[in-house]
């Protein structure tokens, strides 16, 4: 029997991949991931080589994107990917230059200075059918932003990036431990999991078993400390029929807070952040998304970004400049935000408006960005009625995607909102220093804090 391959941490040297891949180029890099352009040597089709240094982001992206298998032309596929339990997850996927940043960035430079009206219906409609495909199978993105949507050379959008996804069982609840405990053979493989040898095992047990415990590891964040997760792992077949599970191994940790499948508030990319995430809510759901896909048409609209805060106070002030106080008129349930009554803002007497935002648009175009910016997470238009809106279909139509206007190479846009969820949440200097006076109060539940 052949000795297992030895551990290694470079795409370079992992040999199943460059005996089928030939690595080209580097074309990104962040927190959790390399991205590399690739070219598959059966064919040539040049691919997206995606390594992630974060196993719960890997499963998530994996997970997710074989559920939204030709769901949608406008969410990117996956072709294959390679995980061994002794390595980081890549993810080949189809490669596409550039994004709809860089689209936004373009015109901002040309000498129009704006996108036409059909040009961003079509734009609209691809982001809608991508969104409507993740809801409709129940999966939250998290983090929509136009650095996130991809096009291709010929002007196809597709949703990428789902390393903060989550999928969630029925509506506003995920998967809890005990959930996933009792869940049997057949019941994974009614879901398309196939030949798998399933062992439900701790975290700690099985780091230990890979000799690779250490408590000062990075990616122990807080909720991992406050609750003894479980994970499923999975050992695929080595059968190429089974596309889920080629020649790899599969870690799924479902929990990233307490009991009953809490989610954290600790995600997405604060300009796109939806308000019931800045005060602390565990307990959301799809509607995170038609927040961010109102901050994302209106940037379509002006070309700027709607809400550019610095610190997530400082984005709390600009929201409520515009659209007026967080509260319970509003939006009865707010006061169960678990910060709302620790974090208080003097009131907003005349607050500005949406259209304040959007001049010269039109009563439309204003309305859809309105209804999907509303403080009641149930109140927000779906991406299924959107796309039924007869803004689609009215003068001027949206433009063929052959027309769309697509940027050579990605633009590297300046963006000053954290890359990465809460990357600045610790720092409370920062969102203090940067929103000026304040005044902390205490009371018998502990203190809060009021903005000017």
């Amino acid at each position: 029997m052949d000795p297992s391959p030895p551990k290694s941490w470079s795409i370079h040297t992992r040999q199943e991949i460059i005996a089928r891949y030939q690595i080209l180029e580097r074309v990104g890099s962040g927190a959790y991931s390399d991205v590399y352009r690739g070219r598959r040597l059966s064919d040539g089709l040049i691919v997206a080589l995606k390594e992630v240094h974060d196993y719960q982001s890997a499963f998530r992206e994996i997970e997710t994107l074989q559920m939204l298998q030709d769901a949608s032309p406008n969410v990117v596929a996956m072709h294959e990917y390679f995980w061994r339990e002794d390595e980081d997850a890549v993810l080949v996927l189809e490669f596409l230059r550039t994004d709809l940043a860089s689209v936004i960035a373009a015109a901002k430079k040309s000498e129009k200075g704006s996108l036409g009206v059909g040009e961003i219906k079509q734009w609209m409609l691809q982001i809608l059918s991508g969104v409507e495909a993740c809801h409709r199978n129940w999966i939250v993105h998290r983090d929509l932003k136009p650095g996130n949507l991809l096009v291709s050379d010929d002007g196809v959008l597709k949703i990428a990036d789902f390393g903060q996804a989550r999928t969630l069982l029925q509506p506003d609840n995920v998967a809890s431990d005990n959930e996933l405990q009792s869940y049997e053979q057949n019941d994974l493989e009614e879901q398309g999991y196939q030949n798998l040898n399933l062992e439900i095992v701790s975290r700690d047990e099985y780091l230990r078993e890979l000799g690779e415990v250490d408590t000062g590891d990075a990616h122990h964040d807080e909720a991992e400390k406050e609750t003894n997760s479980c994970m499923a792992t999975c050992t695929a077949s080595e059968s190429d029929d089974d596309p889920f599970f080629k020649g790899s191994s599969y870690s799924y940790e479902p929990e990233e807070g307490g009991a009953g499948g809490m989610l954290t508030s600790c995600v997405g990319t604060r300009w796109f952040r939806a308000p019931e995430l800045l005060y602390g809510s565990t307990n959301y759901g799809l509607e995170i998304d038609l927040w961010s896909l109102g901050c994302i048409f209106a940037e379509l609209f002006t070309l700027e970004p709607l809400f550019p805060g610095v610190s997530d106070i400082d984005q709390l002030s600009r929201i409520f400049t515009v659209l007026g106080n967080l509260s319970e008129d509003a939006w009865p349930e707010c006061a169960k935000l678990p910060d709302y009554n620790t974090i208080s803002f003097g009131k907003v007497e005349s607050p500005t408006g949406i259209e304040s935002r959007l001049s010269h648009r039109s009563a439309d175009e204003i309305s859809m960005v309105r209804g999907l910016l509303c403080y009641d997470p149930s109140q927000r238009t779906t991406a299924n009625e959107l796309r039924q809106d007869k803004y689609f279909s009215e003068e001027p139509l949206p433009v063929p995607i052959s027309q769309l206007g697509v940027p050579s190479t990605k633009i590297s846009v300046d963006d000053d909102s954290p890359g990465r969820p809460c990357e600045h949440e610790l720092d409370s200097d920062l969102d203090f220093a940067e929103i000026g006076q304040f005044k902390v109060t205490s009371s018998n539940s502990g203190f809060s804090i009021q903005f000017p």
